[in-house]
């Protein structure tokens, strides 16, 4: 049986975004499924626009998603002889010739066609037929020229049967010589994605539906150059909600792998909503592991119909599309602690706040901390956003609990540091003897215990809501809480 050998073959002229994340994740896994090769080729033939903090950029975001690869990276320009040496293959063989029409005369027979209210407007062979004798005049002449593929003058359709789309047809008198080389000698991409996924054995393209223009002259191409035709699949566009394809120009940072990487994402959470954006297992089921996914992962199940990135510009509670932040969340909440613990590790050391404690005499309490407050958060940030009092004495207060359920009662300036004592001479610090000890506090006051729990809660951890109050007590540890409730007052004061 044949190997299979896919390819992601990225242009280095910005970022990755997660159009082509998601473009590679597919690859990857229908070559892990397959047991086959994916090869990462960067296409660096626009060097106008490549650049290799692009290049550095793609290859971070692929190995942050967890996206291996079998072969490269390399560079399409380190072919570059392939390509021309092909070029010259179909000019030998009649099926490419030298145009050296200006782009000042082809503007003026588009515009003339135009005019005209021509059905074709595309270009009309003037060079097709020179003879050999006017090519080398011209060449002496010392006139620029390129190379155009000659499209066979047919009757019917050429087609070729997508993996996604079904059978797809395009009658040959619609398709017009095309340039597959620049009068500067440099080959197009039209050429040398066809040489390069000859010469590295490509057995099925997967790539999105904007390449099926293409993909009628790369056939053609194919045949001219006497090789197997791969097996195409073309993945249905992105759009934002007003059905816009995403792109790094019109949409920032937002459609960047970069960016999920900055806010807290977990990478196989990005991976897991990607693969939803356009493909579906058949069933309602929506969170997958690797291995999970690579089982149930089939290109008849891509859609054909245009997935929508839900993302609205300016709002801050979803700054993303809400379904990613939802796939997120599940996997802060049920991924595995130790796991989790690497993760968040990232994130202290990134703020400073890692105590290398955590990975030794401390690790216990660490991972349960973690297991504790992970349930509401949405983001690794948070674990140093909202979560920071857990790991720092040096914590914002959000001004909204504060306002609420501190400041609005002043008693509170004497109450919590009385309840601080009360903890202080506790011997046994856990969660029934302080949850017992603020209610006796709360009944001797005269107040309702939610009282003191609601003004401890902002006090100890800056936040309105969080886990049990007296899991988070005991969490914290009697020195700290009493420590904490002692300064109460110095809250009022800075109000």
């Amino acid at each position: 049986m044949e190997e299979v050998r896919v390819r992601f073959p990225p242009s280095p002229t910005g970022y990755l975004h997660i159009g082509g994340a998601r473009t590679a994740l597919f690859n990857w896994l229908f070559a892990k499924q397959h047991n086959g090769r994916l090869i990462l080729r960067i296409e660096d033939t626009d060097e106008g626009r490549s650049t290799q903090a692009s290049i550095d950029g793609i290859i971070d975001g692929l190995q942050w998603l967890g996206i291996d690869w079998d072969k490269g990276p390399y560079f399409q320009t380190d072919f570059a002889a392939d390509h021309i040496a092909a070029a010259q293959r179909l000019l030998a063989s009649g099926h490419a010739y030298k145009c050296f029409c200006t782009k000042e005369e082809l503007e003026k027979k588009r515009e003339t066609a135009m005019a005209e209210k021509k059905s074709e407007v595309g270009y009309d062979g003037t060079c097709r037929h020179l003879s050999a004798e006017q090519v080398r005049d011209k060449e002496t002449q010392g006139i620029p020229a390129t190379i155009r593929f000659k499209v066979p003058k047919r009757p019917g359709n050429l087609f070729y049967d997508d993996e996604v789309l079904g059978r797809i047809e395009r009658a040959y008198g619609e398709i017009e010589d095309f340039v597959i080389v620049r009068s500067n000698g440099k080959p197009l991409y039209l050429l040398c994605n066809v040489v390069d996924d000859i010469r590295d054995r490509i057995t099925h393209v997967i790539r999105g539906q904007d390449h099926m223009t293409n993909t009628t002259r790369q056939v053609l191409l194919y045949e001219a150059l006497e090789a197997k035709l791969p097996v195409f699949a073309h993945m249905p566009l992105t759009l934002d909600l007003q059905k816009r394809k995403i792109s790094k120009r019109s949409h920032g940072e937002v459609v960047a792998v970069q960016f999920y990487r900055d806010m807290g994402f977990i990478p196989w959470a990005l991976c897991n909503f990607l693969c939803l954006l356009g493909w579906n297992p058949g069933n309602d089921r929506e969170f997958f592991s690797r291995e999970e996914l690579i089982e149930a992962f089939s290109l008849s199940r891509i859609s054909r119909a245009n997935s929508v990135f839900n993302f609205k510009p300016g709002d801050a509670k979803f700054f993303t599309d809400p379904k990613l932040i939802a796939i997120n969340e599940h996997y802060l909440r049920s991924m595995d602690l130790e796991e989790l613990g690497q993760l968040v590790r990232g994130e202290l050391e990134a703020e400073h706040l890692w105590d290398p404690a955590y990975e030794t005499s401390r690790r216990d309490w660490y991972l349960a901390t973690l297991d504790l407050i992970r349930d509401r958060f949405h983001t690794l940030k948070d674990f140093v956003g909202a979560g920071r009092a857990y790991f720092s004495d040096q914590y914002d207060i959000d001004p909204k609990p504060l306002a609420k359920n501190v400041l609005k009662q002043p008693e509170l300036a004497a109450w919590l540091p009385q309840l601080a004592e009360r903890y202080a001479a506790l011997a046994d610090f856990n969660a029934e003897s302080t949850e017992q000890t603020c209610r006796e506090l709360a009944e001797k006051l005269a107040v309702k215990p939610g009282v003191l729990i609601n003004a401890m809660r902002t006090v100890l951890t800056g936040q309105l809501a969080g886990p049990s109050m007296f899991d988070i007590v005991t969490t914290l540890g009697k020195e700290k809480v009493v420590d904490r409730l002692r300064r109460t007052g110095d809250l009022f004061s800075a109000a």
